[in-house]
């Protein structure tokens, strides 16, 4: 099976969720906390081509907690500021790049 990256933190349940399922179906992850081993200029700008303005949660708390300024910024700043702001997981495998955990997520790994 292939092996994947998983961005996440170990404190949110959709990335608990996606990992116990992945690794049921014969995938090996590797998790990377984003908190503990933050994403590269590189990385951020990586995902923010992937997936634009949907990289960034907009109904989490963070991002709540953001002035007005950083909520008009770039989603690379969002991310820089606050690496939790980006919406979870952030799964890279063989095929590509997904975000976040949907029905069409779970299909195309499970």
């Amino acid at each position: 099976m292939d092996t994947l990256m998983l961005y996440g933190i170990p404190t949110c349940d959709t990335c608990r969720k996606a990992i116990k399922a992945l690794e049921g179906a014969g995938h090996a992850v590797t998790f990377r906390d984003i908190r503990k081993d933050p994403l590269s200029e590189a990385e951020i700008a990586t995902i923010v081509t992937e997936f634009g303005g949907a990289a960034i949660n907009r109904t989490s708390p963070t991002y709540r907690s953001f002035s007005d300024f950083l909520k008009a910024s770039e989603p690379e700043a969002q991310i820089a500021a606050q690496p939790t702001v980006m919406k979870r997981p952030v799964i890279r495998g063989p095929q590509g790049w997904t975000i976040g955990w949907s029905d069409e997520v779970q299909a195309r790994y499970l």
